[in-house]
């Protein structure tokens, strides 16, 4: 990819005011490319040329792809396909027509792509009456737009009169434009697709948002589909990669047929999320629009080069009226993939009227609690932050209390450094934390660490006997609380920051020492004699520890180490375990391998006794079971 700048720029514009025209004068291509368009005259579908302007800030040229988008009402589906990721507008005016009513209507389609600047061609300059008064009227229908300021050239394709002029309007204007902005998250929005003998399937697209490149694994999106990019061209010309505003051609290999390539999928990287079928959104309808919008109306979304059927779900619930603006639910019938940040174009069901333009603000909304007025007000906050990342990371950080930034933020317009960046001044402010990649609200982590001491003390106060606060029971207790469960484990380092220990698997106070409390002291007395009474041939567990006291006392003297748990139903003093481990040893020791019944009659004890307590010496790799006999590891 080399280092010229590159921009692509979209023709709008009336029926017949000679947009495909003024192409083909200013490039030398023909974008009209269908027969039926040679037939008819006018352009049905998006056609694409290429030019080339010399910069007037450098010595480099301005590489400038061009969409010519049809003007017919018919079509205007394929026009809002053809201006999405694009730098500017060719906005079409005939000298002899003036302003029409498929003018107005691409002009407010541009504004709610987001397009800010325009140049505007008025054609047919050979053909105008008074062509002072065009001009003039002209001027008068831009008032209050964004484009209010455009540049007006007059041109005449017959005569050639106003082509340079217009050609260096072009390039003053997109030199003044900012470059579109690699982010590393490429995306090419399929406007057309075919297949070509030996070569497979072809895709061409306006590319955004990042760089693809030869060899490069892709999704097709929203199928989901792997594919791998065998070739790429750019307005004829093989090559290696393409970047931003680039008009992209790529030859995909390993895309089976049933896979189904057409307009308005779009090919990414993977790992750059999910397609999703319900969108939150800014939705609004400009101050020149014709009718209002009503909650729960089926509509048809324009996106990139695609457009769905959805109904639409109004935050008020009731109906936005002409220049009204407020947060909606778009509840698409099929996936789209999308980001937080792009435009939308909101048509009638029957593609007569444009009613609408939004921006999307979650690309993967819920459902439910849309219309909570806590939700509405994050979406508002997020509408303000769509052009701040810092901003914007801290709405998600609200909502959430606890994001990885390294995931939360693919479906944006803004790059992994951004987002860094934007966490480090979060950071720094104290209104997060970070912890194991982890963005965490500070109030509530600092509330998190201050629940987990108490809980921590709670245990110690109700139950001395034990050594601590199990972390199972703690990490049970959090998570029905805070959103914390993946950092656990930097939740309970920052407890024993505090002042708090970790020992295996409780964390405790340093000073606590594990302790039979008042009630459970007679219990552990009788256990300590009972087990005393027969060293080698205590009785079972359950004549041991009958009652809840009993069976508290007998845990607190497990886990202090008093008493070893040899299996589930037998229990010795440590004493007494250590006895007989000794006896078992020095009888191997001095006799070789001993049986059951050999270390049995070694030991006095019945059988009840050493075969659990054989096992429990295997699991404990004192001894080691050979056949019917026992050796020492």
């Amino acid at each position: 990819m080399s280092d010229a700048a590159h921009y692509v720029v979209a023709t709008a514009g009336h029926v017949d005011h000679g947009k495909s025209a003024l192409i083909k004068a200013l490039t030398g291509t023909d974008p009209d490319r269908l027969p039926e368009e040679k037939a008819r005259g006018i352009t049905i579908d998006l056609g694409f040329a290429h030019l080339e302007l010399p910069s007037p800030t450098s010595a480099s040229s301005l590489h400038v792809g061009i969409v010519d988008v049809p003007g017919h009402e018919d079509f205007v589906k394929n026009m809002v396909a053809g201006v999405g990721s694009i730098d500017l507008a060719l906005l079409v005016v005939a000298a002899d027509d003036g302003w029409m009513p498929q003018t107005e209507e691409h002009l407010q389609i541009l504004t709610y792509a987001g397009v800010r600047r325009a140049v505007v061609a008025l054609t047919k300059a050979d053909l105008a009456e008074d062509e002072a008064g065009t001009v003039s009227e002209v001027r008068r229908r831009l008032k209050d737009s964004v484009f209010a300021e455009a540049p007006i050239v007059p041109t005449s394709v017959l005569t050639g009169r106003g082509l340079d002029t217009l050609k260096a309007t072009l390039a003053r204007e997109l030199s003044a434009a900012s470059l579109s902005r690699d982010v590393g998250k490429p995306r090419l929005a399929v406007d057309r697709v075919f297949t070509l003998p030996g070569t497979g399937t072809v895709v061409t697209g306006t590319l955004a948002g990042g760089t693809l490149r030869r060899g490069q694994p892709v999704v097709v999106q929203p199928g989901g589909h792997h594919a791998r990019i065998r070739r790429m061209q750019s307005h004829g010309r093989d090559v290696e990669a393409s970047g931003p505003s680039t008009r992209t051609a790529l030859n995909l290999a390993d895309v089976s047929a049933g896979e189904g390539i057409r307009r308005g999928d779009v090919i990414t990287l993977p790992d750059m999320g999910r397609s999703s079928d319900c969108l939150d959104v800014m939705l609004e309808i400009s101050p020149r629009a014709g009718r209002l919008l009503k909650d729960g109306v089926r509509v048809r979304v324009h996106y990139g080069s695609g457009n769905v059927p959805a109904h639409v779900a109004l935050g008020s619930g009731r109906e936005l009226p002409v220049g009204g603006r407020e947060p909606a639910q778009l509840r698409l019938e099929a996936p789209v993939f999308l980001f937080a940040g792009d435009r939308l174009t909101v048509r009638d069901w029957s593609e007569q009227q444009t009613l609408a333009g939004a921006v999307v603000l979650d690309p993967d909304a819920p459902r439910r609690a849309f219309r909570h007025t806590e939700r509405q007000l994050w979406l508002e906050r997020v509408a303000r932050s769509l052009d701040d990342p810092v901003q914007f990371v801290a709405a998600h950080v609200a909502r959430d209390v606890a994001v990885r930034p390294s995931s939360a933020f693919v479906k944006t317009r803004f790059g992994q450094p951004e987002i860094d960046a934007a966490a480090g001044e979060l950071i720094q402010a104290g209104t997060v934390v970070i912890a194991e990649g982890v963005l965490a609200q500070a109030g509530a982590w600092t509330r998190a660490v201050q629940r987990s001491a108490d809980l921590v003390d709670e245990t110690h106060c109700a139950h001395p006997e034990l050594a601590g606060l199990s972390l199972t029971e703690l990490r049970n207790t959090l998570k029905k609380e805070f959103p914390f469960d993946e950092i656990f484990d930097a939740l309970v380092a920052s407890l024993c920051e505090r002042g708090f220990s970790r020992s295996g698997s409780v964390v405790h106070r340093p000073a606590h020492r594990a302790q039979l409390p008042e009630p459970l002291r007679a219990a552990g007395d009788g256990l300590r004699r009972a087990l005393a009474a027969q060293p080698l041939e205590p009785p079972s567990r359950k004549q041991l520890a009958p009652d809840a006291a009993s069976q508290r006392a007998l845990r607190f003297l497990i886990e202090s180490g008093e008493v070893v748990e040899i299996s589930s139903e037998l229990v010795m003093s440590a004493a007494s375990a250590a006895q007989a481990l000794a006896q078992v040893r020095a009888f191997i020791e001095a006799h070789g391998p001993a049986t059951v019944s050999e270390l049995r009659q070694s030991l006095g004890a019945s059988r009840r006794i050493v075969v659990p307590l054989l096992e429990y010496l295997d699991r404990t790799f004192v001894t080691l079971r050979q056949g019917d006999k026992r050796t020492l590891r």
